[in-house]
């Protein structure tokens, strides 16, 4: 390489902004999950120290101005793994402080609001350099920018709930996304309180109810939700014959009711 061309190579480096030549730091965020989320049972079920978040309170809302600072444009540069591990720690942050804004005076997140005032429709988190709500994240963003098709983000985002998938003790990161995805799934899945076989019927959790056309949309050649539940057979304690009976339709499968308690630690 000539000196020229050094010359040239190291402007550039120092004209491109940092955060396309890094991820995104989510450590700050891992570090209070690690700090103030437990296990409470064998199955891998969490629940929230909100007293100790309450406590850490300001550095959380200093991972959420960073998160803020985030540019679209540059948000885009990113592999997708990093933009939905981005987007799911951000919806995951904010829902606990959303909860914070009222704790120890609150026992679920349903009471913030009702109908077309729920918690999931306010306007409350900055992003992109706009005001969106949690259900932005979600569902225009998550599931409707029609690019991540990935019905494992429904045991990692997390609604502060006890019926919700466990809140992992560390944040997503894009490098790793897919293992944590996956285990996410396997560890809700194992939860026998939540999915569960019996008089010939599969018990689960109402998330395949409310998002079954996720589980409808080809992922790995999944396209429904039987098909998805028999690729965990092993983790359901399902047998060949029922994992078959499930990819053909012929399993029923009935859904619990949510709890909608607080995910708060005992």
């Amino acid at each position: 390489m000539t000196k020229q061309l050094k010359k040239i190579v190291a402007l550039l480096f120092w004209l491109i902004p940092l955060p396309l030549l890094a991820d995104f730091d989510h450590s700050q965020w891992s570090y209070l999950l690690e700090q103030h989320v437990k296990q409470i049972d064998g199955w891998g079920v969490t629940r929230v120290n909100y007293a100790g978040m309450l406590a850490d309170r300001s550095s959380l809302r200093d991972y959420l101005d960073d998160l803020a600072e985030i540019d679209r444009g540059v948000f885009n540069s990113w592999p997708e793994s990093d933009q939905l591990a981005f987007l799911i720690n951000t919806y995951n942050a904010w829902t606990i402080e959303l909860i914070l804004t009222e704790y120890p005076d609150i026992d679920s997140i349903r009471e913030f609001g009702f109908l077309f005032w729920s918690p999931w429709r306010r306007k409350s988190v900055s992003l992109f350099g706009e005001q969106v709500s949690l259900n932005d994240i979600e569902h225009r963003m998550i599931r409707g920018w029609d690019k991540y098709n990935e019905p494992r983000i429904h045991f990692a985002v997390n609604c502060a709930a006890i019926g919700c998938p466990a809140l992992r003790a560390e944040a997503y990161e894009g490098y790793r996304l897919d293992q944590q995805l996956e285990d996410a799934t396997r560890l809700f899945l194992s939860d026998r309180r939540r999915n569960y076989f019996a008089n010939n019927q599969l018990f689960v959790s109402r998330i395949f109810d409310w998002y079954e056309e996720d589980f409808q949309q080809g992922w790995i050649g999944v396209n429904s939700v039987g098909e998805f539940l028999a690729r965990y057979a092993d983790v359901l304690d399902l047998d060949s014959g029922m994992a078959t009976a499930l990819m053909d339709g012929k399993l029923r499968i009935r859904h619990l009711r949510y709890d909608w308690r607080l995910n708060r630690t005992p």
